[in-house]
């Protein structure tokens, strides 16, 4: 069975072979010179990646012990800096602002062909690889739960090879490599594209894990969305001595959930909408001078997102005048609009685009770099103690002592005993 990793090898030979010379007229008639040269490097691309076997199990299983979440993938990203810089390739950091965010180019001229994969984990997330049970490596850490970790080892492979045989080819063209941050946030990809990252850039293959390995075009299963922070201020008063005094913030938090969930009912069925409270005041006997709460609200196409966001807008002003607390600025910690895969409309787009104008961005508009900071601090000293050490052992699962598959028993519990961990870890 060939190594998933080869399709993105192979895919990315056609375009740059098909740009090393050959007229137009002659793709246009089908050269068998050319179609047969093409499927000769395809064919070398796939076995030049299903060489790089172990680099890919190797950067899955490092990158799945890193568990590091948006914004915070401070590990992940110096170890995968480190390995594109040993094969040459030129590394920006700390691209658009963002600390965990980087650019790696190899090659000279056109086409330039983008290569990205997200590199983030979600919370409560930490897992012992191989088992098929609930088992946190540590309780209440982060971790991989969407199989961020693996995108980034099938792309790296790919270029690898690809890079191979454009220099024995002399081909031209430039491989770009570059992180989706903070995708769970859906907060990176929108600066990287302000920052110009994709300006010239001719196109982009993204990989995702999935059930199966497919693509697709047109409009995809998938939804868009914008990630909106609803923050209310009130007064501060003691919620014992003279609570008539106070406006709780917490109180406008709780009435705008509460007034969504009844909303709920009147909107669109394709919606989908959730939030987390983030401030809920600092102890029960003061009356919370601030509060908020951060929603994602999720619609098939942009029309519904922005009339989704205004809803909620709505609701919010509501919640603070019920409470006589004061709504106060929102701040859109992400966005990302539903995906469709399609060259003229991706064309027509583009002229659009360029009729009506970027936005105007202000200094105001930042990436929230601050957010999971404290969660990865808490935890990371305890994390790093089962980081993947591949000169130590040839896969994670060697470096648990964990024994695949590891099931549970009868009852539904695990049962695995972890090898002590390292001492000294950095």
């Amino acid at each position: 069975m060939r190594h998933p990793g080869s399709l993105p090898g192979a895919l990315l030979v056609v375009p740059l072979v098909l740009a090393s010379g050959t007229p137009l007229e002659a793709q246009q008639r089908r050269d068998p010179d050319a179609e047969a040269r093409l499927e000769t490097l395809k064919g070398e691309a796939a076995k030049e990646v299903d060489a790089r076997a172990t680099l890919v199990q190797r950067v899955v299983d490092q990158i799945f012990s890193f568990g590091e979440l948006g914004f915070q993938e401070v590990e992940t990203s110096s170890y995968l800096v480190g390995l594109l810089r040993s094969e040459g390739f030129t590394v920006d950091t700390a691209v658009a602002g963002i600390p965990t965010a980087w650019v790696a180019r190899w090659g000279q001229g056109r086409p330039v062909i983008a290569l990205g994969s997200d590199i983030d984990g979600i919370p409560q997330a930490s897992q012992v690889p191989g088992v098929a049970c609930r088992m946190p490596l540590v309780q209440g850490a982060p971790g991989h739960g969407e199989g961020h970790n693996s995108g980034q080892a099938v792309n790296l492979a790919a270029a690898f090879a690809v890079k191979r045989i454009m220099e024995r080819e002399k081909l031209p063209g430039t491989i770009v490599l570059w992180p989706g941050v903070a995708e769970e946030q859906i907060a990176g990809k929108p600066f990287l594209v302000r920052a110009g990252v994709f300006r010239e850039v001719d196109v982009v293959l993204f990989s995702h894990v999935g059930t199966e390995l497919s693509t697709s075009w047109g409009l995809t299963s998938g939804s868009g969305l914008v990630s909106v922070l609803y923050r209310f201020g009130g007064t501060a008063a003691h919620a014992a001595g003279r609570p008539w005094q106070g406006r709780s913030a917490l109180d406008a938090v709780e009435l705008m959930d509460i007034g969504w969930n009844f909303r709920r009912e009147h909107l669109p069925l394709k919606q989908r909408s959730h939030s987390v409270i983030v401030d809920g005041g600092d102890q029960p006997n003061v009356v919370p001078q601030t509060a908020s709460v951060w929603y994602y609200l999720r619609e098939l196409d942009y029309q519904g997102i922005k009339a989704l966001w205004a809803v909620a807008d709505s609701v919010a002003e509501g919640a603070a005048l019920m409470t006589g607390t004061t709504l106060l600025p929102t701040r859109v910690l992400g966005a990302a609009w539903p995906r469709h895969y399609n060259r003229p409309v991706a064309e027509a787009l583009a002229a659009n685009i360029t009729r009506v104008g970027m936005p105007v961005w202000t200094p105001d508009d930042q990436p929230p770099v601050e957010l999971n900071r404290e969660i990865l601090e808490r935890y990371r000293p305890a994390m790093r103690a089962y980081y993947y050490d591949a000169k130590r052992h040839r896969t994670y699962l060697e470096q648990l002592g964990v024994t695949y598959p590891a099931l549970p028993d009868s009852g539904g519990a695990c049962r695995v005993s972890l090898r002590t961990p390292r001492t000294g870890a950095r």
